[in-house]
């Protein structure tokens, strides 16, 4: 047999055994169960209590609070799906951390106000269908002037969102009077949910100001354990997040 024949008979031979050898390290990766596994289901039974959520007023009693997807004034334009009460839940490390933070602002006569906490599933549910109701366009001023609405799904609106883990919250800073009996919201540059870059916490484009007084809410809640969400100057999570895997589901009463 000529050699060129040889050579290229044990070419064939060892691609064929590196190909089983693949085949079998595959085999061996889906038998051990080694591969990603599916998300699991949000938890939908049970009680607030039980799954260890509580009303964030239990230890922050006169903490502010504006609920918006409990109303109509967010960018759905609806109540939403799941917020049976305009109440802010959070797993019990996260509130205990938030109600310090709170706490801290009092002595420079600040104050938190809360616009979201605890988010059930199927909340994030009712986003993704507003998303693609395309004819629906009642809150584009208000919400996303300079977007298609196109583009929201998958950029502003995910199908899972963090908030669903009962540990993250969204929110601004109040300046209050020298008695904390009159306080307001500090300028941030842009509305809540605003669906633009000009809403990234360190957006370029913003005044001094407003730069400074993003500055003052995420100093604030780095001190109290919160790492922010760099393309929402409001989001913030508990750092690390007391359940990462677990998404909920129990509507909010």
């Amino acid at each position: 047999m000529p050699i060129s024949a040889t050579t290229s008979k044990i070419s064939r031979s060892s691609a064929c055994a590196t190909a089983t050898r693949r085949l079998a390290l595959l085999a061996a990766i889906v038998l051990c169960g080694c591969t990603t596994p599916a998300p699991k289901p949000p938890v939908a039974s049970g009680t607030l209590a039980q799954a260890n959520l509580l009303d964030i007023r239990s230890l922050a009693p006169a903490i502010a609070e504006d609920i918006k997807y409990a109303g109509s004034d967010n960018f759905v334009g609806t109540p939403v799906d799941g917020y049976e009460a305009p109440k802010c839940y959070l797993l019990r490390p996260a509130a205990e951390a938030l109600a310090k933070v709170e706490q801290e602002l009092h002595a420079r006569h600040q104050r938190l106000l809360l616009w979201d906490c605890y988010r059930p599933a199927r909340a994030v549910s009712h986003f993704v269908r507003w998303g693609g109701d395309l004819a629906d366009q009642r809150t584009k001023a208000a919400h996303y002037p300079h977007l298609d609405k196109r583009v929201l799904l998958g950029d502003y609106i995910a199908p899972r969102s963090g908030h669903s883990r009962g540990a993250t919250m969204d929110l601004t800073l109040m300046q209050c009077d020298a008695h904390d009996e009159h306080c307001a919201a500090l300028d941030m540059g842009t509305p809540f949910d605003y669906f633009d870059p000009l809403a990234n916490t360190d957006n370029p484009d913003v005044t001094s100001a407003q730069r400074a007084n993003r500055d003052q809410l995420r100093d604030a809640m780095r001190r109290g354990g919160f790492r922010n969400y760099k393309f929402e100057w409001w989001h913030y999570t508990l750092d690390p997040e007391p359940t990462p895997d677990t998404y909920y589901d129990l509507p909010i009463r």
